[in-house]
């Protein structure tokens, strides 16, 4: 592993970045999916607050990721690994099931903040 200063800097940006992006979009899927529950007849508002709260609190929480690596705090790597992680075990499903608009897209995200946040050096405390 690189520890190179510059090099460490420009990977914390783009796992920022990249998980601005993974936010944003985890939102608004959960805007999608609550305009989709409530304009269609067949609906059950218990299953889809859950749906529309886990998307809500996920979304929120890898932008708050990556806000972690942008100020150069360590803690929003593991979340940020375990999000991914899962995400991975969402684009298996959606392969399987042939829906390769959702899957690929996801695949291409996941797979470089995965990279980012296992190989940026953790600063040392002063």
């Amino acid at each position: 592993m690189s520890t190179n200063p510059a090099k460490q800097a420009r990977k914390r940006s783009i796992a920022s970045a990249l998980l601005y992006i993974e936010g944003a979009i985890v939102l608004a899927l959960g805007a999608w999916v609550a305009v989709m529950g409530f304009t269609h007849e067949d609906r059950e508002i218990p299953p889809l607050m859950g749906v529309l709260g886990f998307a809500f609190i996920g979304g929120l929480g890898l932008i708050a990721c990556g806000r972690a690596f942008a100020q150069k705090k360590n803690w929003g790597r593991a979340p940020a690994v375990l999000a991914n992680l899962i995400v991975l075990g969402v684009v298996k499903y959606q392969f399987e099931g042939g829906f390769l608009i959702g899957a690929i897209p996801l695949f291409l995200i996941a797979v470089p903040v995965l990279y980012f946040a296992v190989t940026i050096i953790p600063e040392e405390r002063k």
